[in-house]
């Protein structure tokens, strides 16, 4: 199936979690995590499955002041 995270299209197994997702788009630690605009805390990563279609948003802290 196909999904997008942070505009990219990627194809992943149908039984795909976010924690599956985050691994083929490479995220590194810390970020936030958004499916469909609403936030999937990171106890939820491994147990989240998705849908074709689905849109994660993978967001990491800026610092700065």
């Amino acid at each position: 199936m196909n999904i997008h995270i942070n505009q990219r299209v990627f194809d992943l197994p149908d039984t795909a979690t976010v924690t599956e997702a985050l691994a083929a788009f490479g995220a590194k630690p810390p970020f936030a995590v958004a499916l469909n605009g609403q936030f999937v805390g990171r106890g939820e990563h491994a147990t989240k499955t998705l849908a074709a279609g689905d849109k994660l948003d993978v967001v990491s802290p800026v610092a700065g002041g």
